[in-house]
């Protein structure tokens, strides 16, 4: 079979390999020539992902892949055309169609009749049928008769594509925006008790278990804020389309967690003014190396608002990957910082020693991931999310 994949990200890198590991002819459509350049020449752009770069290696050295910026010349030639073009939101929360309408505007103008088109990105309610249908039938080809459309949207995530592609079953319809709304709404729960766990002075990381040993319960962590391509985005496909108290809640709750953390921080340290905060952590998830809408970009951001000096520290980007983010590096060890924040719990931070941080006077482990008592014997203030217990205990 014949097989263009539109848009060779961190799903469409690995789908395109995939697919040509099974003996299929890929051709992987991108917009940008170095993604193009460097796939064509074997080598994966898509850091932290078990297996694709020797699945894509192989791949382009069998002559079953290679790439293209002239995506209509790539759908003119394929039987089967897999979509995996990321739909964004903008500063505002409004939706930034402007990368998958480009998409489907270039798949239209090489559309051939009998060929399926399968949309793997998540797009609000409607929009397959309504607004990609619309732009496919610009060729002249009819929807249902002349080309096939269907919505089956990825349901992996990243450092573990290959694992899910092979676990999850394949689902045709939206259930990808059920997911991920469910998983930020159950956050945002989270978020709200762990406040008031804090108000009660009650520890939120015993409460949850002890609560999730009902099965009818299955209570999320809290945490600092949340992060990457998923959560933080389709909660606003949905808003988009209509009124959704629970949905907009439980984002307003995440989304307002680096405020909460700043405002414990300041409390801890008298205010933040000429404070210096070194944040551990860029990445959204440990282990990846992604930054898409991580907290960390927040949490500097309020801190710089509050007169403070805001360091990031991630042992996945290079000083220059973390400034050209309009963020400060720093090294792990930083003998000026008043306070820590995990914001991510890489591997790298487990055996961290405390004792190197001579001025730091708190910790906010934003992830109720280390042990309290290690933080104090450090001779450290401790303080968690939703951890209310006074930073003495």
């Amino acid at each position: 079979m014949r097989i263009a994949v539109v848009g060779l990200g961190k799903i469409g890198q690995p789908l395109a390999a995939l697919y040509a590991s099974h003996g299929h002819h890929v051709v992987g459509a991108d917009a940008n020539p170095e993604i193009v350049a460097s796939v064509n020449a074997g080598r994966a752009t898509i850091v932290n992902e078990p297996g694709l770069d020797k699945l894509l290696a192989l791949a382009v050295r069998a002559g079953k892949l290679d790439a293209t910026v002239d995506t209509a010349v790539a759908v003119a030639g394929s039987e089967v055309v897999v979509v995996a073009v990321p739909m964004l939101i903008d500063g505002r929360q409004r939706l930034d169609y402007h990368m998958i309408d480009a998409a489907f505007a270039d798949i239209a103008r090489g559309l051939q009749p009998g060929t399926l088109v399968l949309l793997e990105t998540t797009v609000p309610v409607g929009d397959t049928r309504r607004r990609f249908g619309a732009c496919l039938e610009q060729s002249g080809l009819r929807i249902g008769s002349e080309v096939w459309l269907a919505f089956s949207p990825e349901r992996v995530q990243s450092g573990s594509i290959f694992r899910d592609l092979e676990t999850y079953p394949k689902v045709v319809g939206g259930v990808k925006l059920a997911e991920s709304v469910y998983r930020d709404v159950n956050i945002g729960l989270a978020n709200e008790l762990a406040l008031s766990a804090e108000r009660c002075g009650v520890d939120i990381s015993e409460i949850i278990p002890a609560a999730n040993s009902e099965p009818q319960s299955h209570l999320h962590q809290p945490g600092i804020g949340v992060g990457g391509h998923c959560m933080p985005v389709y909660p606003y496909f949905l808003l988009a389309g209509g009124s959704h108290p629970i949905v907009a809640a439980g984002r307003a709750a995440n989304e307002s967690m680096p405020a909460h953390a700043i405002e414990l921080l300041a409390e801890q340290l008298g205010g933040l003014d000429g404070r210096t905060i070194l944040i551990l952590g860029l990445a959204y998830r440990p282990g990846v190396k992604e930054a898409m809408l991580s907290p960390a970009a927040a949490l500097a951001s309020l801190l710089c608002r509050s007169g403070a000096r805001a360091l990031v520290h991630d042992p996945l980007f290079s000083d220059a990957e973390i400034r050209a983010m309009g963020l400060e590096p720093s090294a792990l060890i930083c003998p000026e910082a008043d306070g820590l924040v995990i914001q991510t719990y890489h591997p790298e931070y487990r055996e961290l020693d405390l004792h190197q941080y001579s001025t730091c006077r708190v910790v906010l482990d934003g992830r109720n991931v280390l042990d309290p008592a290690v933080v104090r014997a450090a001779g450290i203030c401790y303080l968690g999310i939703g951890r209310g217990l006074s930073p003495k205990d």
